[in-house]
């Protein structure tokens, strides 16, 4: 959103009024003890993919954050201002976070970006210079990222930004614009993913006028935008959702993914457990992905790092949320009591990271029955802090061991702290099935112009196909995997997947921005029939991103077809 901070407050000066110090001091929330969340690993909601783990302005340079530190974060994507931007956000002296200056750091961290074309103008709300003017500046963004040919991971080009009320009526109406604004970007660039409408906030009416423009026109988005911003205001996203895809079924269009590349307010932004229960609603109701909202500086994935690149409280959040793999399982709130909850089968692990009020309240998990008779149970906690602070590492709160009745357990935590975010590990005695092998898989990876398909013959019951372009930098199809490993060494590396082509196939593999060598693979039984081949990679300790590529920058390409 980018405002200043008065305007912020001007906009949300109800809110304000109406909720007072909620979730911001000792009035938050009612405190009603005793609630319990509920979580059932043997219900699979999605592969686990961080959804909301974006950020808007949230990478300021090539270095800041730094890739090491945005690594452990798992980002999914980010939404960047546009090539030559001159904004000056939130009281900037100088532009930042150009997305091709920061397209390669946002590629090594392992997550995608949309590109925001109004974030040319200086000063917001925008102000408006003519159509030649507009016309020229996206004719040259575009152009830009067109020479850019060593950048992928630009996933979208978003065409304005909140034309609920930035939209000049000079230029006549939104929806026109819209439409010549799109014609123009596909006809400099047929490939790129074109994103909107992304309004401030959902409104059934606007978003039906819109889409049937957009439909009759032939102007349809391909990822539908919007912006969730007010005050505790999460409850509304699964109606927002729930309309949205009535609107899609009403006028006959095929479903597209849904981003937030804005979300939370400004009142809220540094509170975990409200962060907390962003990510609950977004993970359960269907969001693609989602971004952090940019009130305040830049460049510092809005708020999860201090001025000088330190860890906030809220970092230690999103960091607990960014080490979940394998898949996210159902949790069932209880008053404010929510939760985002993940299976690693391969590791035999269950992280729940939850919160949200006062006092002494229980978490209970069941579906554990495949982690044996008893389970090591952990309790971390960060505060609620704010994002001047840093909080070096989170608060050990409990390290137990308990019994496993039915496959289930019940945990209690004593004395919540209603801002602040808890995490709860479980795993069986003694530690994960493994100590840091594990299986990593495709669909949790960062998956590049390739699509995510369901199976039982697949592990985990999800794989990655139709990874099938090459030759061009917005059409490269391949998949990155986020790594952990304990020490630099060579190791083997199995991959498991399907040819049903009836003839050698092969992949570009290359890892930490390294040189490229290939991965054969031999046909299988058909597609969707999996086998597996090995490697050697020779890796460096902690995280390293591992690419398999059908095309990618600097790889001629690969040949056949096989799926992941």
């Amino acid at each position: 959103m980018h405002r200043t901070v008065k305007r912020a407050l001007t906009r949300f000066s109800v809110l304000a009024l109406a909720f007072g110090a909620v979730m911001a001091g000792t009035t938050a929330p009612a405190g009603a003890e005793g609630l319990t969340l509920n979580v059932d690993v043997g219900q699979v909601v999605r592969p686990a993919t961080q959804v909301a783990s974006g950020g808007l302005y949230g990478v300021g340079s090539d270095s800041q954050p730094s890739t090491d530190m945005l690594l452990p974060l798992n980002p999914t994507s980010f939404t960047q201002p546009a090539p030559g931007t001159t904004h000056l956000g939130n009281g900037a002296t100088e532009p930042c976070c150009d997305s091709l200056e920061v397209g390669h750091n946002i590629t090594r961290a392992g997550a995608q970006q949309f590109i925001r074309m109004p974030d040319i103008y200086p000063s917001f709300p925008y102000r408006w210079q003519g159509w030649d003017d507009w016309e020229e500046k996206v004719t040259t963004m575009v152009n830009d990222r067109l020479e850019a040919t060593g950048t992928t991971n630009v996933h979208g080009w978003e065409l304005w930004n909140e034309p609920d009320w930035t939209w000049d009526d000079a230029a006549g109406s939104f929806h026109d614009g819209w439409t010549r604004t799109y014609e123009l970007v596909r006809s400099l660039d047929s490939v790129t993913p074109i994103v909107g409408p992304s309004y401030a906030q959902y409104d059934h009416d606007r978003m039906l006028s819109f889409m049937t423009h957009a439909r009759d026109t032939g102007t349809l988005p391909d990822v539908i935008v919007w912006h969730e911003l007010d005050d505790m205001n999460w409850d509304a996203f699964d109606d927002h959702v729930a309309d949205y895809r009535a609107i899609e079924a009403q006028l006959g269009i095929s479903p597209r993914p849904i981003a937030i590349n804005e979300y939370n307010s400004y009142n809220q932004m540094d509170i975990p457990s409200v962060a907390l229960h962003w990510m609950s609603v977004f993970e359960r109701h269907g969001a693609r992905e989602a971004h952090r909202a940019y009130w305040f500086e830049a460049g510092t994935f809005d708020g999860l790092f201090t001025l000088d690149d330190q860890p906030t409280a809220s970092y230690w959040l999103y960091r607990w949320y960014g080490a979940m793999t394998g898949n996210i399982v159902e949790t069932v709130p209880n008053s404010w009591i929510d939760g985002v909850a993940s299976y690693d089968s391969s590791r035999k692990i269950v992280n729940v990271v939850f919160g949200g009020d006062w006092g002494d309240n229980t978490v209970n998990v069941e579906g554990l029955g495949d982690l044996g008779s008893s389970v090591d149970v952990r309790i971390l906690y960060t505060p609620g802090s704010g994002r001047h602070t840093h909080v070096p590492s989170p608060t050990v709160v409990s390290d137990t061991t308990m019994a496993v009745s039915g496959g289930r357990i019940s945990v209690p935590v004593a004395d919540m702290d209603a801002e602040g975010a808890y995490q709860l590990l479980i795993t069986p005695e003694g530690g994960p099935a493994t100590s840091w092998q594990q299986v990593y898989e495709a669909e949790n990876a960062t998956v590049v112009n390739a699509d995510t398909f369901g199976s039982g013959n697949a592990s985990n019951g999800y794989y990655v196909g139709r990874i099938d372009n090459s030759g061009d930098m917005r059409s490269d199809s391949f998949v990155d995997f986020t790594v952990n490993i304990p020490e630099a060494r060579s190791y083997t590396m199995t991959i498991r997947y399907a040819n049903g082509t009836g003839a050698t196939s092969t992949h570009g593999l290359a890892y930490n921005g390294g040189g490229w060598s290939t991965v054969s693979y031999a046909p299988t039984a058909g597609w969707g029939q999996f086998a597996t081949t090995s490697v050697t990679v020779d890796l460096h300790a902690g995280y390293n991103v591992i690419r398999l590529a059908k095309g990618s920058p600097y790889f001629d390409g690969g040949t056949g077809y096989a799926e992941l």
